[in-house]
């Protein structure tokens, strides 16, 4: 019942937008009025929509279509309920895509824009880009049939993605050449990958995750074999600084996969019963080993359910700055055609029941960003650093200066690692005293 009276609902708002829309307010149907009355529908707000929509047809300046104006009245309901409901547009929906899901067509490059030309940073491994040659510094003039110059980074990216299989043809200049040269591309599936990880130190491992897609969680699993391959792990820092969130069920796996039960998190929409849970799977990847989570006020969303659940489990100490503090759930409803509405409809929730929404996560240690200043101490000028100075008598090079310590590339980072070292060696103290032990 309720559905049939949200249909006629809907029906008599359309039929009343119609009629308002067609004819002026003294030539409402006052029939139409008293059923879409007993409706619910808001007939003066709508007769009022309808004459201002009038009003801009007859007297504005230059000539707007009706398509235009009510597309605009859509984009303007959503943006004065909350900063993340919006309407999409196809290209918005496709983008939206291309970020949750990390797949696309396309060549493989990562770029840049430099004196109007597009510059090539790197090619993906095994990518089109890289087997048709395509190589780091390389400049892209021109994409099939259209100059580079005067167009935007986003408008050259968005000419070189299309139809997996699809050929493209670039007018490309290597560097040390003095002639551009063809080169013809076929667009495949590209992966974007959001996960990074490296060895801070022997067995203190460290994984970055920039955004949060669908492959995330497996990307995560499979950065901590490949740490474990290169000795077994005795703590991990896992990075989440400026990472804006992105698909719910990526952060859930990657909080599972250093869980072992429990809840990750919940969310809880505008009636009691769409309260939905996510709870961890049996298994800890790291089997209790440390863990610092690493964050920052660009930290958000999916980044912070992460970060929560593991601070509300007590499985990781949270290291950085207070987050962003966006804990609204998102829902993208399809419409008609290729457009979406992506709508509010949840608040997520930490396993303890705090709210993230305005909030954000405390971390349990603050790095504080102004200190980083006293680490730049040691980087003054020096007279080896003057040019033309004079060499040491004795023979020793003076003209280098020692390459920057962790602390002075990222402070936050040598921090998180000084605070994960000594839980380790707590830990191992601990372990050693209860060893002893007669």
């Amino acid at each position: 019942m309720p559905t049939l009276f949200s249909q006629r609902a809907r029906s008599a708002a359309v039929a009343s937008l119609l009629a308002l829309a067609s004819f002026s307010a003294q030539a409402a149907d006052p029939a139409l009025d008293q059923q879409a009355e007993q409706q619910g529908v808001p007939v003066e707000e709508l007769r009022a929509f309808a004459e201002v929509m009038e009003r801009i047809r007859s007297s504005y300046i230059e000539d707007v279509s009706d398509r235009d104006l009510l597309e605009s009245a859509i984009r303007g309901m959503l943006y004065e309920l909350d900063p993340h409901s919006s309407y999409l547009t196809p290209d918005q929906f496709e983008d939206l895509q291309v970020t949750t899901t990390g797949e696309f067509g396309g060549l493989g490059i990562e770029v840049t824009m430099e004196d109007g030309f597009v510059k090539v940073v790197t090619p993906v491994d095994e990518s089109p880009a890289s087997k048709a040659g395509i190589q780091a510094g390389d400049l892209i003039l021109k994409i099939d049939d259209t100059f580079v110059k005067g167009l935007t980074l986003s408008e050259a990216v968005e000419l070189m993605r299309g139809e997996i299989g699809s050929e493209i043809e670039l007018m490309v200049l290597s560097q040390g050449d003095e002639n551009p040269r063809k080169v013809s591309v076929k667009r495949d599936k590209i992966q974007l990958h959001s996960v990074r990880s490296r060895l801070l130190e022997p067995g203190l491992g460290y994984i970055r995750i920039s955004q949060f897609q669908n492959n995330t969680g497996p990307d995560t699993d499979k950065a901590l074999d490949k740490l474990n391959k290169d000795g077994e792990l005795r703590g991990l820092v896992l990075d989440l600084r400026n990472n804006p969130g992105g698909v719910l069920g990526g952060a859930v796996q990657v909080a599972d996969l250093f869980l072992d039960s429990g809840l990750i998190v919940y969310t809880q929409g505008r009636n009691p019963e769409s309260r939905s849970e996510f709870k961890a799977s049996s298994g800890d990847r790291l089997a209790g080993v440390p863990l610092v989570v690493l964050v920052n006020g660009g930290s958000a969303s999916a980044s912070e359910i992460v970060a929560g659940a593991l601070q509300d489990q007590h499985r990781a100490l949270v290291v950085g700055n207070r987050t962003f503090g966006k804990g609204s759930v998102q829902t993208v409803l399809p419409l008609s055609k290729d457009k979406a509405l992506k709508l509010t409809t949840a608040r997520y929730y930490t396993p303890s029941g705090r709210s993230i929404q305005a909030e954000g996560i405390v971390p349990d240690i603050t790095v504080d960003q102004v200190t980083h200043l006293e680490v730049l101490e040691d980087q003054q000028l020096r007279e080896a650093d003057l040019p033309r100075h004079l060499d040491n008598e004795n023979g020793e090079s003076s003209n280098s200066r020692t390459a920057p310590s962790l602390a002075q590339e990222d402070y936050p980072l040598a921090q998180a690692l000084a605070i994960l070292k000594g839980v380790v060696m707590s830990r191992a103290s601990a372990s050693q005293a209860v060893t002893d032990t007669p």
